[in-house]
């Protein structure tokens, strides 16, 4: 599942972004990878790992809410359970 959301650039900046991303990994764990920055320049990623899927949706819809309160927008969301 993946979610990348924008800012509005201000006069003479690059927007920024955040992408989230739920990722199982081979021993049915897991994570949850936030990836932010500016268009254009090198990015932060952070991962955190989770053993149950709900707990890691939890998570994932979390950080969802918390961009769309800083004024986010979702641009891109893919993913059969994406959410809205």
């Amino acid at each position: 599942m993946r979610l990348y959301l924008q800012q509005r650039p201000t006069a003479g900046e690059a927007p920024k972004y955040v992408q989230l991303t739920l990722e199982q990994d081979l021993f049915g764990g897991w994570f949850l990878v936030r990836e932010s920055g500016t268009t254009g320049a090198r990015p932060t990623v952070k991962r955190e790992q989770y053993l149950a899927r709900d707990t890691a949706l939890a998570a994932f819809e979390s950080a969802r809410d918390a961009q769309l309160k800083r004024g986010f927008q979702v641009m891109f969301a893919q993913g059969a359970d994406a959410p809205r």
